[in-house]
């Protein structure tokens, strides 16, 4: 198996909360909805985004799959990245390090 990182990034014109429509929320929820199914199937590392809403901010997507064919298929298929909500580049990716006492829970606060 090999691991692999996407980079998303929003549009321009979705930077601005008041831009985005339920279409937008709605494609966010299928998004969201896609990386859970990607952790059931044991195929999602991890996902998260920066918290700072400027051309800078961004997500990523870390995965585990077979090929780089593969990856990218699921890359495409990412509801926001075939939708048009966000672009998406790939990497080749290798955890190096990896602490299993973390967990989500710790930085909820």
């Amino acid at each position: 198996m090999k691991q692999f990182l996407y980079k998303l990034t929003l549009i321009p014109e979705l930077l601005e909360e008041s831009n985005w429509t339920d279409k937008e929320n709605s494609i966010v929820s299928e998004h969201f909805h896609a990386l859970q199914q990607l952790l059931k199937n044991n195929m999602l590392i991890m996902a998260g985004r920066t918290l700072n809403n400027d051309p800078s901010s961004f997500g990523i997507v870390v995965i585990q799959v077979s090929s780089e064919k593969e990856a990218e298929a699921l890359m495409k298929s990412d509801p926001a990245v075939r939708d048009g909500m966000m672009t998406a580049e790939l990497f080749p990716y290798s955890v190096a390090l990896y602490n299993e006492d973390f967990t989500t829970k710790q930085t909820s606060s």
